[in-house]
């Protein structure tokens, strides 16, 4: 199929951007894309590709802007229940902190998630994962970390694997049994720091290697924040995964600046996440590595929080930044990834070029797969959006509705609902 007549074409080509380089759009204008196989065949401007390929089926883009889909990467998509009771408690006052102290927070869910069948975690998810799909992310992260024991986080897993063989969407696993302090090991964290290393570390590895043989290892990830790991207790924990051969993620900084973004570049960690309370000799670390810092503005907005990643300073310092939806039932239920992009521009201070490049190939480098996704490139996969807008700065500018109108994932067209077919 040859999609052309698209009044602004953006290829995001050359790989992830750095620094200043943030927001190379390789704009083409009266752009036009060639798709075989589900992949790109070719990339140019729409007389030549009609001229050069007139026997292929056609797809008037009529005028709108074509794009590489987006990369969610950051999202922790699977639960059970929901936290509407602590939205409310969270505008009377109490913190996010307090409500975690008193068995509410993230404990809450892990109840419900723990009493959840496969099916069930299956059906809720699959929900989720659609409305992120129909808002333009064809690829995301998927996180578990809502057991805090080890058969609830498989079963989590399992769900995530049979969701991904199902698509159109690819998920991009992550392990995030770190993710707080269990109830039952209050006052233990230690234990339970030691137990997820030394035990439920080689039994995932085994775990995967028989229920997901040949696909790529899932990160391994810690939250490492106040009142959930401490600094020595995440780097057990990554040194651990590190050593079976896990690829590394973080959480750090979200509320306190407890050392995580700097351990996290020295163990070669994919990427940092949060990053609201960084350092300044952080920032020059993250710069310096090549760790993509993941930015994620819905959760400080989300919270009411006045303080959001410094991106600016990542920019000015030469460092890799993407930015994630943080899709999750306590700060963040979130299924646009549009949203958080319009917020990158208000709250992080990027243009709309730069929030693009942050949501798509870059965001693609924070999960492994910029060689597949995230640019419009000859024989990378064919994910791409139609936006039903002819100016790309319309993302960004506009927020509180979906300006996706086809979602094209590996060369198949979706029309989100709302849009005639």
């Amino acid at each position: 199929m040859l999609i052309h007549s698209a009044s602004q074409m953006l290829t995001l080509a050359g790989g992830p951007q750095r620094g200043a380089a943030l927001g190379t759009l390789g704009l083409v204008e009266d752009g036009a894309v060639l798709l075989h196989g589900g992949r790109i065949a070719a990339v140019g401007r729409s007389a030549e590709l009609r001229a050069a390929f007139p026997g292929e089926e056609m797809l008037d883009a009529g005028g709108r802007v074509l794009m590489p889909g987006f990369v969610d990467a950051h999202a922790h998509p699977i639960w059970a229940g929901d936290r509407a009771a602590e939205f409310e408690q969270r505008l009377q006052g109490k913190s996010y902190l307090e409500i975690l102290e008193a068995g509410g927070g993230i404990l809450s869910t892990v109840r419900a998630t723990r009493a959840a069948q496969l099916e069930q975690l299956i059906q809720q998810t699959r929900a989720r994962l659609q409305r992120m799909f129909a808002h333009g992310s064809t690829s995301m992260e998927a996180k578990s970390g809502y057991g805090l024991d080890l058969e609830t986080e498989l079963r989590m897993l399992e769900a995530l694997l049979h969701l991904d063989d199902e698509g159109p969407w690819d998920l991009a696993l992550t392990f995030l049994g770190a993710h707080a302090i269990p109830a039952e090991f209050k006052g233990r964290a230690d234990e339970y720091t030691r137990e997820l290393s030394q035990t439920w570390l080689p039994e995932l590895r085994s775990w995967w290697a028989e229920k997901a043989a040949g696909r790529p290892l899932p990160f391994v990830d810690v939250f490492c924040e106040t009142g959930a790991f401490s600094l020595a207790q995440s780097r057990q924990i990554l040194e651990a995964a590190k050593a079976l051969g896990f690829p590394l993620k973080i959480h750090s900084d979200e509320f306190d600046n407890l050392g995580g973004t700097g351990m996290a570049v020295e163990l070669g960690a994919v990427s940092a996440d949060h990053l609201v309370s960084t350092s300044a000799a952080e920032i020059a670390a993250l710069a310096a590595s090549d760790t993509v810092a993941v930015a994620l503005p819905a959760t400080p907005f989300a919270l009411s929080e006045a303080h959001y990643t410094p991106a600016r300073q990542l920019l000015q310092a030469g460092g890799l930044l993407a930015v994630g939806g943080d899709l999750n039932p306590g700060t963040a239920w979130c299924e646009s990834l549009q949203f958080s992009l319009a917020l990158a521009c208000r709250y992080l201070k990027l243009t709309p070029a730069e929030a693009i490049a942050a949501t798509t190939i870059n965001a693609a480098a924070a999960i492994q797969r910029q060689d597949q996704v995230g640019s419009i490139e000859v024989g990378k996969q064919a994910d791409l959006l139609l936006l039903d807008v002819a100016d790309y700065r319309q993302l960004g500018y506009r927020f509180g509705t979906n300006l996706v109108h086809t979602v094209i994932k590996k060369g198949a067209l979706h029309v989100p609902a709302g849009y005639p077919d």
